[in-house]
């Protein structure tokens, strides 16, 4: 059965309160348990590949979902062992052991671990016995593989509550994506991520992990201007802005201009990519330019500042990257009714939130507060890039190859995430159709790639979302 809403992503307390729903509407938390566990159980099967299972339970619901999980698979036929540290604690994990009858092992080995220590809502670090008894079966076996979480995750923002937790083969989610699959540090240590229908309805408010989009060819009757007109605004170092150019080239404007002030160098670009020369507070003020990117190389000088003040003020779409990000202040905001499009990676975010008063926040919220801050996009770059737009739910895209971990990259970004905007496409959209673009070029780059290898790779992954 396909889940009601199966890309949304749930806090720890929204969890609770649509199990809690479930249960209002006739289920029991044996028979949740009993579809969490035989659910999560076909999937360790299948990787088990009738190597014996070790089930480490702990005292709540996750280790009775463990429980359950040994049965099943014993049912199946595979040899299955259960250690169980601490006695179960809650009457959904006692039914569930006394269901099992099996007698616990201290210890065991051989092919696969099933972490069912700890599930959702852990707010504390793990005790030092538990933590080596953690370790020690994930190290004696060849396969490990967490329920709903590994243990030692905070579900909310993906820290890691213990220093040296296991890496796991495949996570198991039940019911409903908790942030820590998809953020930083956690994901990196969870392997495949699988989700387990348990009936989850639609909830209010969740954030939604970012699904492909589906992208459209021009109308036949188009022409350059009317597929999009993107100024980019070059400033002291222009090879960025030519990075960030060549890539919204291939993301679906019609027209790609580099804007170069009388003060700055004219930077060499390939013979296609046109460049205009002049002074900036007149270029910016040709009516056929639908969005601007400014930001790549820009600069953070005086002249800088003033060049985004009367970027800004121009009031057009806009994409605000790199340098600009540094400069961006809350007064150059003020007037404009077109959102803008910001594309901070870590050290720019903390940068924007000391500007825009969003300190002290863990970095989901940050997301969410500068966004309303700023009203507009925010897209929060890195290995779990998130977008938080005014009024709509935050978006976290699925991770993407970590050879983008290289300069330019994020020009690259920029670029499509303008010309995107340019289109015609709305700020949100724009930005997460830009992130799927740069993830799917740099999937067809393959490894070891430059930054401005991955502009000639946008076609393809273009072709992908048609």
């Amino acid at each position: 059965m396909t889940p009601a809403a199966p890309h949304q992503i749930l806090t720890a307390a929204q969890m609770q309160a649509a199990e809690q729903l479930l249960i209002d509407g006739g289920e029991t938390v044996e028979s949740l348990m009993e579809t969490a566990g035989a659910g999560a159980a076909g999937w360790i099967w299948r990787l088990a590949a009738g190597r014996s299972v070790t089930v480490l339970c702990g005292p709540g619901n996750n280790g009775g979902d463990g429980y359950v999980i040994a049965r099943v698979l014993a049912q199946r036929g595979l040899d299955v062992s259960v250690v169980a540290p601490i006695e179960p604690k809650t009457e959904a994990a006692k039914t569930a052991r006394r269901k099992w009858g099996g007698e616990p092992v201290t210890s065991a080995s051989g092919g696969v671990f099933v972490d069912c220590l700890f599930g959702t809502g852990l707010g504390r670090p793990l005790d030092e016995a538990l933590l080596a008894h953690l370790r020690t079966l994930a190290d004696a076996h060849e396969i490990s593989v967490a329920v709903d979480l590994p243990s030692g995750v905070d579900s909310d923002n993906g820290e890691m509550l213990n220093e040296g937790l296991p890496h796991y083969r495949l996570t198991i989610s039940l019911g409903a994506w908790k942030y820590a699959h998809w953020l930083m540090p956690a994901m990196a240590r969870m392997g495949a991520r699988r989700l387990v229908d348990i009936g989850v309805g639609k909830v209010h408010d969740a954030a939604r992990l970012s699904s492909p989009p589906r992208l459209s060819p021009p109308a036949v009757d188009a022409h350059k201007y009317s597929r999009g007109m993107l100024a980019v605004i070059a400033g002291e170092m222009p090879g960025a802005a030519v990075l960030a150019a060549r890539a919204a080239q291939h993301g679906g404007a019609g027209y790609v201009k580099i804007f170069v002030d009388d003060e700055d160098a004219v930077p060499v670009v390939p013979p296609d990519v046109v460049v205009e020369h002049g002074s900036l507070f007149q270029l910016v003020r040709d009516p056929r330019i639908d969005a601007f990117l400014i930001g790549p190389g820009l600069g953070r000088s005086a002249a800088a500042r003033s060049k985004l003040d009367w970027v800004l003020a121009c009031d057009v779409p806009t994409v605000v990257d790199a340098d600009a990000l540094v400069l961006l202040s809350p007064p150059m905001l003020e007037d404009r009714e077109w959102p803008i499009i910001a594309t901070p990676h870590a050290g720019e975010l903390e940068t924007l939130a000391g500007a825009f008063d969003a300190v002290g926040l863990d970095r989901v919220e940050q997301a969410i507060e500068l966004a309303e801050a700023i009203e507009g996009v925010l897209v929060a770059k890195g290995p779990d890039t998130l977008i938080a737009s005014q009024g709509a739910a935050l978006a976290v895209t699925p991770g993407a190859s970590s050879w983008l971990s290289t300069a330019g990259t994020g020009d690259t970004l920029a670029g499509l995430i303008a010309s995107r905007l340019a289109c015609g496409i709305t700020p949100r959209k724009a930005a997460e159709q830009g992130c799927w673009l740069l993830a799917g070029a740099a999937r067809h780059a393959g490894p070891a790639f430059a930054a401005g290898d991955l502009a000639a790779h946008v076609p393809a992954a273009f072709a992908d979302l048609l």
